[in-house]
């Protein structure tokens, strides 16, 4: 009989589950795609509910039903850190402990009382993984190295903030770990919301925001030498002290002493009627570069206690790919893999795999160190076109369709060389962050108004916010300086050189936006200002139908490289169905959609009410 296997993570952010049979993912699926609730926290009913349908699995088949994370370790924890900062935070200590008491220390019956929805729960078995633990078998179990060093940073899991841990074959030995309010994580966030972005979901904001700081200036040096003398101590080893007087989240309700952080640099919280002045800038390069060094060091200490040539790496920290691309370039560890859903989402499938190979005691087979057991990160829903159709024909929308992928790939290459952006909708959703070619909008690279025009007319999301780029695999060092794959856009790297254009002298005192929209390559616009690119590889094997298109538009245009954006606007997660994506085209200005086969016109739909699909997002 076949093992199976539920995983679970929820009540924080990121809301997921994993169904896992024999140790291959089956489905992994994030609850907000479902609920249209960015980052959706509550249980994932509707995560469950479509595995067990399309599956026909029942609960009592599953052989295990598993937590990610603690919660008796995380509410000592709590109740912890308030005795030691006592009579600091009682306003937060009488606001978060009754919502512990009632629903969260009693998780196990919260977990049984949802789940009792799908059927009889009586022999349910049910288990719970610790935090870090998961974030370490997600990173390491679907990878492709036979062992490897293990490195999880985030916030806060149970305890840990931080895991140093060491793989081979089917175990995980955890060797070092870092423990709250001591938190990279954290010290990032605490950033993110000083620098006006809101914390969980803007720190990737901060990041695209850290190459317009000064890289030479004395503000710049200054700044970073305020945070490291004053607000975290850095040890060899890559473990930290933070400094406690100038932070507010272990007891407060807001991340940082605002008071003691404006007379340390200078500056007020920004606010989103606040400019975004070179002062907040040159802030964000300073942090980061202080959080690379940490993460570069805590990698060596990594390579140091394993020897490993091999590294992994999960938790939120680890989608920083701006250190990730550090740690390449560093030449430390030979190869480097990270979890695509490093966030807690992915805590599901490390707690269902931690299950698996740790609590069943299975083996674990690697058969070649070149593809991972991600099946690129396609693991959500698909639908057919007749479900495609349906929806179309429900709202009386005109459309083409095409015989055959090869024609529609045809098509749309050539639309994207007429400077077209479009809403790219095809097979199964991917799982993490990031879109891969499934649940996308594409534009064309090489037009530098391309930037502008998505960020400002289909995402309305902040201009300075840079675009990844989607390369064939064969042609990653035509364009970027890398020799390896990339195909969750977790590494930035630079654009080669002979691609680039020079900047003036005077690049920095020029005003953010004229820095932006000056033409640094031949790839305009998926070129930060730094020369940087967080890019995505498309392989044959792993996504034929995108890879195709890609080819398409190289043989029309040379360039094998193209725009990809998620498929959604700011503050709404990727789209799901076929409904959320026309939905989304509907309220932007994209100029087609294609769903599988089928390519409707926005030209075609001006006089459709567009009421029907008005709806409007809490802006992140």
């Amino acid at each position: 009989m076949p093992k199976i296997i539920l995983g679970i993570s929820a009540y924080y952010h990121d809301s997921s589950a994993c169904l896992l049979i024999d140790g291959e993912i089956i489905y992994a699926l994030h609850e907000e795609r479902f609920t249209r609730t960015k980052q959706d926290s509550s249980f994932p009913l509707r995560s469950i509910g479509y595995i067990l349908d399309k599956t026909g699995i029942k609960l009592e088949d599953i052989d295990a039903i598993v937590f990610y994370e603690k919660p008796f370790l995380k509410f000592e924890r709590l109740l912890e850190t308030y005795h030691e900062f006592a009579p600091r935070g009682f306003t937060s200590f009488s606001s978060a402990v009754p919502v512990w008491i009632k629903d969260k220390i009693f998780m196990k019956s919260n977990i049984r009382k949802e789940l009792s929805k799908f059927g009889s729960v009586k022999n349910l078995k049910l288990f719970f993984s610790e935090h870090h633990l998961s974030h370490a078998a997600s990173a390491f179990y679907p990878s492709p190295f036979i062992d490897a060093a293990i490195l999880t940073i985030d916030g806060v899991g149970e305890r840990a903030t931080t895991l140093i841990g060491y793989g081979n074959g089917s175990s995980i030995k955890v060797l070092r770990e870092l423990h709250f309010p001591h938190s990279v994580g954290l010290l990032y966030s605490a950033f993110t919301y000083f620098c006006g972005f809101k914390v969980n979901s803007g720190e990737y904001k901060l990041m695209g925001l850290a190459p317009y700081g000064d890289p030479g200036s004395d503000r710049t040096a200054k700044y970073e030498k305020i945070i490291i003398e004053n607000l975290v101590d850095i040890k060899e080893d890559g473990s930290i002290i933070l400094n406690m007087e100038f932070f507010d989240f272990a007891t407060g309700l807001k991340m940082v002493n605002e008071k003691k952080w404006e007379k340390l640099f200078g500056l007020q919280v920004k606010t989103e009627k606040t400019e975004i002045t070179q002062e907040y800038m040159d802030l964000s390069l300073a942090i980061q570069r202080v959080t690379e060094d940490i993460i570069m060091k805590m990698a060596a200490m990594a390579k140091e206690l394993t020897g490993s040539e091999n590294l992994v790496l999960a938790g939120g920290v680890a989608l920083n790919s701006v250190a990730n691309g550090k740690i390449l370039k560093s030449g430390l560890f030979k190869n480097i893999w990270i979890q695509p859903a490093s966030g807690d989402a992915g805590g599901s499938i490390g707690a269902a795999l931690a299950q698996h190979y740790i609590g069943f005691n299975q083996v674990r087979k690697v058969e070649k160190e070149k593809f991972d057991s991600m099946k690129g990160s396609y693991l959500g829903p698909d639908y057919s076109d007749r479900e495609i159709l349906t929806v179309l024909k429900k709202y009386g929308i005109s459309y083409r369709g095409f015989e055959g992928f090869s024609a529609t790939a045809e098509e749309i290459a050539k639309l994207l060389d007429e400077g077209k952006i479009v809403g790219w909708f095809q097979g199964r959703s991917e799982y993490g962050p990031r879109a891969l070619g499934n649940r996308s909008i594409l534009g064309d690279a090489r037009r530098s108004d391309m930037q502008k025009r998505m960020n400002l007319k289909i995402k309305y999301r902040e201009g300075f916010r840079p675009f990844a780029p989607s390369v064939l695999e064969e042609d990653i060092r035509e364009y970027f300086d890398i020799d390896m794959p990339s195909p969750y856009m977790l590494f930035v790297v630079p654009v080669t050189e002979k691609r680039r254009n020079s900047i003036p002298e005077d690049y920095f005192k020029m005003p953010l936006y004229e820095r932006l929209y000056h033409e640094r390559s031949d790839i305009p616009a998926v070129t930060h200002i730094d020369y940087s690119a967080r890019l995505q590889s498309v392989s044959r094997e792993t996504n034929p139908e995108y890879w195709e298109l890609l080819n398409e538009f190289k043989k029309l245009t040379g360039y094998g490289v193209i725009i990809n954006t998620s498929f959604n606007v700011r503050g709404e997660p990727i789209v799901e169905t076929p409904t959320d994506a026309l939905s989304c085209f509907m309220r932007t200005e994209m100029d087609y959609l294609v769903m599988g086969n089928i390519i409707i016109n926005k030209e075609n739909m001006r006089d459709l009410d567009k009421s029907i699909f008005s709806k409007k997002f809490e802006l992140d």
